[in-house]
């Protein structure tokens, strides 16, 4: 069964890069057949294009219709898609009291500007952007799914899920991109991560998210091991293999599933799965459940890698993967 459970629609900063990231994407589904590409008449559609879009915005059919086209193209048969809790102004008073954003600090302004520039939209929108469009992909012969993706911070349980709050979610994703307020996924901060022991930081980062697992809010966890988007690793096999074990037991035993994500493989530095190989093995090997995941942020990457990593999966013995439906697991085998 074809499928992608970690789908965004978008993300700020929104600079040039993110209009020439934009204007890639239009490139990239048919265009007019009148038109050159490198032409003026070209150049004028696609401007155009990306005025209607920014009019438009990130949840109209406008943009959606294209990750629909892209799933038809590659037959999907269910697309989950989220987005960072981190994007909607409802949640504001939550980063603000687990973010570095002191400006005083020398990553806080960074941060503070960060969260302002991402942080544009409302939940209500999003979540009625998804339902609406869910009967039309159902026409199509997709099962389009709501999805939130969710920052875990330790001790924040309890407000975590008042934010979550009784929206018809499918699933809910839970995810660590922060340790002592530090987004240490930006790569504007990346140069903290020489101030560190690794191994400190990774036994850091490991418990919060042996935490996230065992706090039992998430139906499951987000790219293990995504530390090392920048390719800081600890090179110690048996400090790792205690690590992974770890968290594997607190997979299987609270239930929670996790994903093979492709992010970290074609869109950062370090260029390898999240998990990768040697964690991944350990994982399929202690029976933990498996979805698939892109984690495109542009319609044109809906689908990276998610027939190669179901491949990968069955070679490790894995049999079925796991989709939802209103937080309940559905189970399909390869």
């Amino acid at each position: 069964m074809k499928m992608d459970y970690h789908v965004h629609l978008e993300e700020g900063p929104y600079t040039l890069n993110w209009l020439e990231r934009t204007s890639k994407t239009f490139a990239s589904f048919e265009t007019p057949s009148d038109l050159k590409k490198g032409s003026k008449e070209f150049m004028i559609w696609q401007v155009k294009q990306l005025q209607d879009r920014m009019a438009y915005g990130c949840f109209s059919s406008f943009w959606l219709d294209l990750y629909l086209e892209k799933a038809k193209q590659l037959g999907l048969k269910e697309v989950g898609i989220v987005d960072h809790l981190y994007r909607f102004k409802e949640t504001r008073s939550y980063f603000e009291k687990n973010m570095i954003l002191d400006h005083s600090h020398p990553i806080g302004k960074v941060q503070s500007d960060w969260l302002d520039q991402v942080m544009t939209e409302k939940m209500d929108d999003f979540v009625d952007a998804i339902v609406r469009e869910k009967e039309k992909w159902k026409l199509q012969g997709i099962e389009l799914k709501l999805g939130i993706e969710a920052d875990y911070f330790k001790g924040c349980e309890a407000e975590l899920v008042e934010l979550l709050g009784e929206y018809p979610w499918d699933f809910v994703i839970g995810s660590v991109h922060f340790i002592d307020g530090w987004g240490f996924d930006n790569p504007q901060t990346a140069y903290a991560f020489q101030k560190f022991d690794l191994k400190d930081l990774y036994n850091q980062f490991y418990a919060t998210v042996e935490s996230a697992i065992r706090s039992e809010v998430f139906d499951f966890v987000a790219h293990l091991d995504n530390l090392k988007v920048f390719n800081y690793q600890v090179e110690d096999a048996a400090f790792n293999q205690k690590w992974h074990e770890a968290i594997a037991d607190a997979l299987v035993e609270t239930k929670t599933a996790t994903e093979v994500n492709a992010g970290l493989y074609y869109r950062y530095p370090v260029k390898e799965m999240c998990p990768g190989p040697s964690f991944l093995k350990t994982l399929a090997e202690r029976g933990v459940e498996f979805t698939l995941s892109s984690d495109s942020h542009y319609p044109d990457d809906l689908g990276n890698y998610t027939a190669e990593n179901s491949e990968k999966l069955k070679d490790l013995g894995i049999k079925r993967l796991v989709s939802f439906n209103q937080r309940m697991k559905k189970y399909h085998y390869i």
